[in-house]
C-alpha cells in the first residue's frame, strides 16, 4: 500500500509576528496577522486586544504601561506602509499621530516622552507630548537590523545607536527622562532630584567589535551597555561613561544569531538568547550568589601564552526552550533538533515573590525571574538556580496546571558537542575536569508554562 506524504497536525498553527515588552517588562504586546493584544507579563493575563481587517502589523511597541502604542505595518498585506510609524491610543481606539519617512523603518525604541526611529543609515529622535515633534537625527553605518537602545529610568539620558564604522556604537546624551506621573499618594521610592552631573564628559564612540553589530542593550539607568556582533559568540559589557570594557562573556564557539540581550534591572546579571534555542545567564558581580564558569586552564593564562578562549567566562545558568512546533511533517521528523533551534523568542526580567504560592498581601522578599515568549505562543517563567532556598520547593506546592497549559518536556542541553551547551571549555579544553555541579544547579528552573495568542481565543 502506498501512503502519500502528509502532515500530522495537533492544532492550528499559531503565527505571532512580533512580541515586545514595555520598558519595565510589566506588560507585553503580541501582533498576529489579525491584529494585536496586550498582556500582563505576570501573572499572565490578556488585558485587551484589537483586531484589524485591512492589513497586518509587523511590530507593536508599548510606551511603558500607558495606552499609547507605536505600530509598524508589515507582513504580506501591511496595514500601514513600511515607511511609517503610527502612534495609537488604545483608550481612544484610534490613531493620534503618524510619522512618515522616505525609507523603510528598521527599528524603534521608546522611553517616557521620547521615541527613537532607526532607518538604514540614520536614527531620528522625536519628543512625544501633546504633540510629536522632531528633536534631532544622527547618521549611522549600515544598520539593516535597526538596532537602537535607550535608557528608560527616571533622569536617565543615554541613547545608543550603531556607529558609522562597522562594529562601532555611538553614545548620545538626551535630555533627562522625566519621572512618571505622580500617584496618590506619591511613591516614596522615586528620586526627588536628578543625580549630579559627571565630572568628565562621557565618551561618544566605542569600538565594540570588528564585525557588524547584532544586538544592543542598556540598563535602565544607562550606566552599562551590552553589545554582540553577528558572530554570536561573545557578549561585551561596557561602562557607558568611560567606554571601558568591563566584562566579556562567551555564549558559545560556533556562529549564532543573537536575538537579544537583557540586563537585570539591579545590574547584577545579564541574559542572552539566540537561534540555538538557549537562554544563557551570566553574573555581572564577583560577590554574588552565583559565579560564571571558566576553563580549568584559565588560571594559567597570565603565565602561559594560551588562546583567549581559555580565559572566557561562560554562563552559570541556561535554559533550552522546547520546540512548540504545532505540526511536523513525517518526512522531516528526523530533523527535530533543527526545528527546535529555529524558534524565535523574546526574554525579559520580572520581579516576583520568592514563594509565589505562599505569597499574600503582606510584604515579602522578592526575586528576579525570566519571562520567555516564543513566536509559537509559548510563555515560560524561569527562576535562576540559587535564587532562594524555597525556589525549588515552591513549584511542588503551586496549584495544578490546566491540561491546556501543561508544562512541556524540556529538551536537555547537548553535551559537549554543541558550543551553545553549558560546557565551559568545549571540545578544545581536553584538560578540563568535570565539574561536580555540571548536572545540578546549572539549568534554569521552569516554574510555570502557559500559552498565549490563539490559545486565548484571538489571533
Amino acid at each position: 500500500m502506498h501512503l502519500a506524504r502528509h502532515s500530522i497536525t495537533s492544532t492550528t498553527p499559531i503565527q505571532i509576528n512580533d512580541a515586545r515588552f514595555d520598558a519595565d517588562a510589566r506588560i507585553f504586546t503580541a501582533s498576529t496577522p489579525s491584529g494585536f493584544a496586550v498582556y500582563r507579563s505576570w501573572p499572565l493575563k490578556l488585558l485587551r486586544k484589537r483586531e484589524f481587517t485591512g492589513g497586518t502589523l509587523a511590530a507593536v511597541l508599548p510606551l511603558h504601561t500607558s495606552s499609547l502604542l507605536f505600530l509598524l505595518g508589515g507582513g504580506r498585506s501591511p496595514l500601514y506602509p513600511p515607511n511609517k510609524v503610527v502612534l495609537w491610543d488604545d483608550a481612544l481606539g484610534r490613531e493620534v499621530a503618524e510619522l512618515e519617512f522616505r525609507e523603510k523603518v528598521r527599528g524603534i525604541a521608546c522611553r517616557r516622552g521620547w521615541l527613537a526611529v532607526a532607518l538604514r543609515r540614520r536614527v531620528v529622535v522625536f519628543q512625544v507630548g501633546e504633540q510629536v515633534t522632531r528633536f534631532q537625527e544622527w547618521d549611522t553605518g549600515d544598520n539593516e537590523k535597526g538596532l537602537v537602545a535607550i535608557a528608560t529610568s527616571t533622569f536617565s539620558t543615554l541613547l545608543v545607536i550603531s556607529g558609522r564604522q562597522m562594529g562601532h556604537v555611538q553614545l548620545i546624551q538626551l535630555p533627562p527622562c522625566p519621572p512618571p506621573a505622580p500617584k496618590s499618594p506619591p511613591s516614596p521610592t522615586l528620586p526627588r532630584s536628578p543625580p549630579p552631573k559627571p565630572a568628565k564628559h562621557p565618551v561618544s564612540i566605542i569600538a565594540a567589535h570588528t564585525t557588524a553589530l547584532a544586538a544592543l542593550a542598556v540598563v535602565p539607568s544607562g550606566k552599562l551597555l551590552a553589545t554582540a556582533s553577528n558572530r554570536g559568540t561573545l557578549v561585551r559589557v561596557w561602562d557607558s561613561h568611560s567606554g571601558e570594557l568591563l566584562r566579556e562573556f562567551r555564549r558559545g564557539t560556533d556562529k549564532a544569531e543573537i536575538y537579544g540581550v537583557a540586563f537585570r534591572p539591579d545590574e547584577r546579571e545579564i541574559c542572552v538568547w539566540s537561534d540555538k534555542g538557549t537562554v544563557h545567564v551570566f553574573s555581572l558581580t564577583v560577590d554574588g550568589r552565583a559565579s560564571n564558569r571558566h576553563s580549568a586552564l584559565s588560571p594559567l593564562t597570565p603565565f602561559l601564552s594560551l588562546p583567549k578562549y581559555f580565559d572566557s567566562e561562560w554562563s552559570f545558568a541556561q535554559y533550552r526552550i522546547p520546540s512548540q512546533t504545532s505540526h511536523i511533517s513525517l518526512s522531516s521528523a528526523s530533523k527535530l533538533s533543527e526545528i527546535a533551534e529555529g524558534e524565535r523568542c523574546n526574554v525579559a526580567w520580572i520581579e516576583v515573590p520568592k514563594d509565589v504560592a505562599a505569597s499574600s498581601g503582606r510584604d515579602s522578599n522578592m526575586e528576579y525571574q525570566l519571562i520567555a515568549l516564543t513566536y509559537s505562543g509559548g510563555w515560560y517563567r524561569l527562576s535562576i538556580p540559587g535564587a532562594a532556598p524555597s525556589a525549588r520547593n515552591s513549584s511542588s506546592t503551586s496549584p495544578p496546571t490546566p491540561s491546556a497549559n501543561r508544562l512541556p518536556t524540556r529538551t536537555p542541553l547537548p553535551r559537549p558537542r554543541s558550543s551553545s551547551s553549558s560546557s565551559s571549555a568545549g571540545r578544545g579544553d581536553k584538560g578540563k575536569e568535570k565539574e561536580r555541579d555540571s548536572k545540578e544547579g546549572r539549568d534554569c528552573i521552569l516554574k510555570e508554562f502557559r500559552r498565549y495568542g490563539r490559545w486565548d481565543g484571538w489571533g
